[in-house]
C-alpha cells in the first residue's frame, strides 16, 4: 500500500505571502525526499478560513519536485465551468510531466456553492455531465463552440479519480469510467470500508485510495472538529497508527492519503518511520 500526504495549507506564523510559498515548497520537498508516493491538496474556499486554490498550489510543487504524484483530494467540479476547468487541468498535466492525478467530486458543503452562485441541489447531476464535457475537451472536440487545442502529450487529459460515497452508481462510474476511486476516512469506518472496496473490485475497479486520514502522532494533539468526528484516523500513538495502517492494507486499499498538520512538517519524519 502506497502512502501519500494531504496538505491543507494554512497561514503560517510568519506573515506575508512569501512565508506561505516557502512553507508550501518546504512541505512538498520533504514529502518527496522522504519517499512518500504523492502530495495531494484539498479544495475548499468558503468555510471561514483562508484557503488556497489546489491547482495553483500543485503548479508550484510541480516546479520543485521531480518524482511524486501531485493530486487533488478532491476538486469540487460543479463549482467550475467544465471547459475552463479542463483547460486548467490539462495545463497542470503538462507542467507536472504527467504526474498530476485529478481527484474529482460533487462537493459536500453548501457554503462553497453559495459563494459562486452554483446549484448545490443539482451537484450530483452536474458532476458526470461536467466529466463528459471535460473528456471531449481533452480529446480536442468542440463542446459549446470552437474546440480547445490540445497540447501534444496531454491527449486524453490527466488520470481521473472519483471521490464519492459508497453507492453502486458512483462505484460503477469510478470503476468503469475513471482511473480509480477515492473513499473518505471521515465518513466510512473500518467495518464499512471492505463493503465499498468489494463493490469497486467487482465492478472492475483497479486503484482504490482512502483519503482524509487525519494524522497527528503528538502526545497531546490540538483539537480539530473534522478529526473528532472522522471514522478512521491516525490521531494516536505510533504503535496504534502502525496497526491501523496495516488494517487498511489488509482490507485491500492501494493508497492511504494522510492529512499531516501543515504547521508540523517535522511530523513527516515520524510518519515515514511507521512504514516498512
Amino acid at each position: 500500500m502506497q502512502i501519500g500526504i494531504v496538505i491543507i495549507p494554512g497561514a503560517p506564523r510568519e506573515s506575508g505571502p512569501k512565508a506561505v510559498v516557502e512553507r508550501v515548497i518546504d512541505f512538498g520537498r520533504r514529502v518527496e525526499r522522504l519517499g512518500f508516493a504523492g502530495c495531494w491538496i484539498v479544495d475548499a474556499f468558503a468555510r471561514g478560513q483562508a484557503m488556497l486554490d489546489p491547482l495553483m498550489v500543485l503548479s508550484i510543487l510541480a516546479g520543485v519536485t521531480q518524482r511524486m504524484e501531485l493530486g487533488t483530494c478532491v476538486m469540487q467540479v460543479p463549482l467550475r465551468h467544465p471547459v475552463e476547468l479542463a483547460h486548467r487541468a490539462q495545463t497542470l498535466h503538462l507542467l507536472s510531466g504527467g504526474r498530476f492525478r485529478f481527484g474529482v467530486g460533487s462537493g459536500s458543503t453548501q457554503h462553497d456553492f453559495d459563494a459562486v452562485q452554483a446549484d448545490y441541489a443539482r451537484r450530483f447531476k452536474t458532476l458526470p455531465e461536467s466529466l463528459a464535457v471535460m473528456r471531449r475537451v481533452w480529446a480536442g472536440k468542440p463542446v459549446y463552440g470552437p474546440a480547445l487545442s490540445v497540447w501534444p502529450g496531454t491527449e486524453g487529459g490527466p488520470p481521473v479519480f472519483l471521490g464519492a460515497w459508497r453507492s453502486q452508481r458512483w462505484i460503477d462510474l469510478a470503476a468503469m469510467h475513471c482511473h480509480g476511486w477515492i473513499a473518505s476516512a471521515i465518513y466510512a469506518g473500518m467495518d464499512e470500508l471492505p463493503i465499498g472496496l468489494d463493490m469497486f473490485r467487482k465492478a472492475g475497479g483497479k486503484r482504490a485510495l482512502l483519503a482524509n486520514i487525519f494524522t497527528d502522532l503528538r502526545p497531546d494533539p490540538p483539537a480539530h472538529p473534522l478529526a473528532e468526528r472522522a471514522k478512521v484516523t491516525l490521531v494516536c500513538d505510533k504503535t496504534n497508527a502502525r496497526d491501523r495502517l496495516r488494517r487498511l492494507q489488509d482490507i485491500g486499499f492501494d493508497d492511504a492519503l494522510l492529512i499531516v498538520p501543515f504547521d508540523a512538517p517535522e511530523m513527516l519524519e515520524d510518519v515515514r518511520a511507521l512504514l516498512p
